[in-house]
C-alpha cells in the first residue's frame, strides 16, 4: 500500500465554523432511522473493504504492530460493534411507555430517546481506530452528527480515517480536526451537545475543564492503575497465560491492561516463573517473535517505560527481563518483583509491557490494598466464586473480567466506563447509545382528567385533595 499522504492540521479559526456547519445540517434534517442504518451499513462495507490498509497504517504508526492485533482490536472490534448496533437500533428508538401513575389517571407517559445534536470525539493513539470508529458508530446510530478529532501521535492512522470518513459521510455529518494539543484544547472548549474523550486521567482533568464553561456533558474514559488478583488455590500456569495475553496484548498499550498484579506470597517465585514460561515459549522463534511483538508508538512513550524500570532498578528491586527484542522502540516483557509504594511505577499508569508482581498474606489485606488507591478502570480477580464475590463486595471499578482480562470491553451487551479516577458515564451498547441521546419524558393527557378540578376556590375540592394526598 502507498502511504497515505497526510493532511495539513485543521486551523483553529476552522473549528467553530464547522461545528455551526455540522449543527445547522443536523437542525435542518435530523436522521431518521432509515438513515442511521444505512450509514451504519455504508460505514460497515467501507471499512472492511479496507482492513488492510488500516492495518498498515497502524503498523506505520507504530513502528511495528502485529497485524492479528490490529486486526482483532481496531478492526474485529469496530465490525462487531456497528453490528449490534445495527441489530438493536429499531428496538431502542421506540417510545417506552411507563406508568404515570393512578393520581394522573387517565394521563399516558412515555420516555422517548431523541438525539441531541453535534457529538464531538477526541480519540488516543494507542487504538487509534477502535477508539475512534466505536463512539462515532454510536454517535451516528443514537441520531447525531459528529467531529472527530484523532490522536496526532498516529498521523497515519489519521488520514486513513480521514480518507474512510469522507467516502462515507457529507461533510455536513461527519467532519474531522486534525492538529496537536492545542488544536486538542480548543476542539474540547467547542460548545458540543455531547463530548466523548479517551485518554489519561491528567488530559481528562484539561478535558473536563475545557467543556465546563458551556456546561458540555462528557463521557470521559480515561485509565489508571487496573489490579489483577491471583486468589489463594487458583491455577498459576492458567492465570500466567491469561496475564500475559492482558499484558502483551498491543505491548501493554492499553487502557485496561493488568497494571499490577497481587498474588499469595507463598506462591510469588512460583507465579514470575510461570509467567516467565509463558512469555518464552510464546516468543520463542525469532521470526514470529518478530511478527507478532508489538513495538512502543513513540519515542517519548519508549523513554518513559525505561525511566520507570531504571527507577526500579536504582531502588534495589528485582527487574526481570523475560525475552531480547530487536528494533528501535521494541521494549522487552518485564516483572518487576514486589516495588514498594514509592517506586515510580507504582505512582503512574504503566501503559507498557512492564509487570510489577506484588504478594499478599492474605486476601482481605489484597483486597484493602486495592481499595486504598484511586478506583481501577478494569479489574481482574482470579479464583472460584466465593473468593471473586468477596472481592466483588468491595471494590468498585470501571468493569470486571473474572478469570481472564480485557474481555469485558469486547461484550456488545456490558456498558464500558470508568468511575471516579479512571472516568465517568459509559458507552458501547444501549449504554452508549443513551449516553449519546436525551430520554426525553413525554406525557399525554387525556380529554378529560382530575387535573380539570384542581383549581381555587380549593374548599369546592376539599375532599378530593385528601384523597390524592392519601
Amino acid at each position: 500500500m502507498d502511504a497515505p499522504r497526510l493532511p495539513d492540521p485543521t486551523p483553529t479559526c476552522t473549528l467553530r465554523p464547522t461545528l455551526d456547519t455540522l449543527r445547522a445540517a443536523w437542525r435542518a434534517r435530523r436522521p431518521d432511522a432509515a438513515q442511521r442504518r444505512d450509514d451504519l451499513a455504508r460505514l460497515r462495507a467501507a471499512f472492511a473493504r479496507r482492513l488492510d490498509d488500516m492495518a498498515d497504517a497502524i503498523s506505520a504508526d507504530f513502528g511495528h504492530r502485529a497485524r492479528p492485533e490490529s486486526l482483532i482490536a481496531d478492526g474485529m472490534s469496530v465490525l462487531s460493534e456497528i453490528d449490534a448496533l445495527r441489530r438493536q437500533l429499531r428496538a431502542w428508538m421506540r417510545p417506552r411507555r411507563v406508568g404515570a401513575g393512578w393520581r394522573l389517571w387517565p394521563a399516558r407517559a412515555q420516555v422517548r430517546h431523541v438525539p441531541l445534536g453535534v457529538v464531538g470525539v477526541i480519540a488516543p493513539w494507542n487504538y487509534p481506530v477502535n477508539l475512534a470508529l466505536i463512539p462515532l458508530a454510536t454517535a451516528i446510530a443514537a441520531g447525531n452528527h459528529v467531529f472527530l478529532k484523532p490522536s496526532e501521535h498516529t498521523p497515519r492512522s489519521s488520514a486513513f480515517l480521514c480518507e474512510l470518513l469522507a467516502e462515507v459521510f457529507p461533510a455536513d455529518r461527519v467532519a474531522v480536526a486534525l492538529g496537536d494539543a492545542d488544536i486538542g484544547a480548543a476542539f474540547a472548549g467547542l460548545p458540543f451537545d455531547h463530548l466523548v474523550f479517551t485518554g489519561s486521567t491528567a488530559v481528562g482533568r484539561k478535558v473536563m475543564a475545557a467543556a465546563a464553561p458551556n456546561l458540555t456533558p462528557l463521557t470521559l474514559e480515561l485509565g489508571g492503575k487496573s489490579p489483577a488478583i491471583v486468589c489463594p488455590g487458583y491455577p498459576l500456569d492458567k492465570a500466567a497465560a491469561r496475564l500475559v495475553t492482558g499484558k502483551l496484548f498491543n505491548a501493554g498499550q492499553t487502557c485496561i491492561a493488568p497494571d499490577y498484579v497481587l498474588v499469595d506470597a507463598a506462591r510469588r517465585d512460583a507465579l514470575l516463573e510461570a509467567l516467565r514460561f509463558e512469555v518464552r515459549g510464546r516468543y520463542a522463534d525469532p521470526a514470529a517473535r518478530a511478527a507478532d511483538y508489538t513495538h512502543i508508538a513513540s519515542d517519548s512513550q519508549h523513554a518513559r517505560l525505561t525511566a520507570l524500570v531504571d527507577d526500579a532498578r536504582a531502588r534495589g528491586l528485582t527487574v526481570l527481563p523475560l525475552l531480547e527484542v530487536e528494533g528501535a522502540r521494541a521494549f522487552a516483557p518485564t516483572l518487576v518483583v514486589d516495588p514498594g509504594n514509592d517506586a515510580a511505577l507504582m505512582q503512574e499508569e504503566i501503559f507498557g509491557p512492564v509487570l510489577p508482581v506484588l504478594s499478599y498474606r492474605t486476601l482481605d489485606e489484597a483486597i484493602a490494598f486495592v481499595e486504598a488507591r484511586d478506583r481501577p478502570l478494569a479489574l481482574y480477580p482470579f479464583g472460584d466464586r466465593a473468593q471473586v464475590e468477596a472481592i466483588l463486595a468491595h471494590v468498585v471499578a470501571g468493569g470486571v473480567t473474572v478469570n481472564d482480562t480485557l474481555l469485558h470491553f469486547a461484550a456488545n451487551g456490558l456498558p464500558f466506563g470508568g468511575v471516579g479516577a479512571s472516568g465517568m458515564g459509559a458507552y458501547h451498547g444501549r449504554a452508549g447509545f443513551d449516553a449519546m441521546t436525551k430520554a426525553l419524558p413525554v406525557l399525554w393527557q387525556s380529554r378529560i382528567a382530575v387535573t380539570d378540578r384542581l383549581r381555587p376556590p380549593y374548599a369546592r375540592v376539599a375532599r378530593l385533595v385528601d384523597w390524592l394526598v392519601r
